[in-house]
């Protein structure tokens, strides 16, 4: 037995050995145990100094977005919404306004309005629960509510608007000769039929656009099918709950929306800058 432990020169074996302690060594971790940290986490102080900017003076004319009017416009939305799920409570919901079109028509002063309420629910909604407590988990509803509108705006400044100019026709004289069965001294007098000749044109205006200054919302949601002791998962099964509570699944929303809107358009300024460096 000990002959067979043992090598060449009276050396005891140990592969096996070895091998058991690499397949048993434990592989080294994805991530880095010691990152590495920076000595100094604020940024040194740099110098810096103040700079005449490179300008013309004088009488000048600039092409600047010009202010055509600002309107508060209050959209009234009525609309509802359907859970996936039963809902218990409401716990927060946050509201963004998206417009996706605003044309201000020229040369009237229709302003047409389109967009969506973008607004992210959260909820709870039963787990499981008793007759004196009910658990539940927290979950959102991402929901778009569209609206479509059309206000008059009061200009502040008036739109630069140019129309087509007249389309002129015209032609030229010809004198033609004539055919066989007349006078050969005889000519006929008349338009040159084989010309068209007109003078007309095109007029490129700058088309207006809008920004967004502000939203206020103001709503209500209100549950349509809530039915107060009657709980249930979201699997539909009826759940033994206190008896104040209740689940739904619909929802109606009242909304007033104001949103601040400007309405610019490039046009061209007489500016008068005086040199003050």
């Amino acid at each position: 037995m000990m002959a067979d432990r043992k090598g060449k020169g009276g050396q005891e074996n140990t592969n096996s050995k070895n091998t058991t302690e690499k397949v048993n060594k434990p592989a080294k971790p994805f991530f880095n145990l010691d990152p590495i940290k920076s000595k100094n986490a604020i940024s040194p102080r740099s110098k810096s100094r103040r700079e005449k900017p490179d300008v013309s003076f004088g009488e000048k004319t600039a092409k600047v977005p010009v202010v055509l009017a600002e309107e508060q416009v209050q959209l009234d939305l009525n609309a509802k919404i359907e859970f996936p799920e039963p809902v218990l409570e409401i716990k927060e919901i946050k509201k963004n306004l998206k417009i996706t079109q605003c044309r201000l028509l020229l040369p009237t002063n229709k302003l047409f309005i389109k967009g969506f309420v973008r607004k992210n629910i959260q909820y709870a909604t039963p787990n499981y629960s008793t007759k004196h407590a009910v658990v539940s988990n927290i979950r959102s509803l991402t929901v778009d509510v569209p609206f479509s509108t059309v206000t008059e705006v009061d200009f502040i400044n008036d739109p630069t608007f140019k129309l087509l100019p007249d389309s002129q026709e015209f032609s030229y004289f010809k004198s033609s000769k004539l055919p066989d069965g007349h006078a050969s001294t005889e000519k006929m007098l008349s338009t040159d039929l084989s010309q068209y000749n007109q003078i007309s044109g095109e007029e490129f205006n700058e088309l207006p656009y809008c920004e967004i200054v502000s939203t206020h919302f103001i709503e209500l949601d209100k549950a349509l099918d809530r039915k107060m002791g009657r709980v249930r998962d979201r699997r539909g099964e009826e759940l033994e709950a206190p008896f104040e509570e209740g689940t739904f699944t619909k929802i109606e929303e009242k909304m007033v929306v104001e949103v601040k809107i400007k309405v610019l358009q490039e046009q061209q300024v007489n500016i008068d800058s005086k040199k003050k460096w």
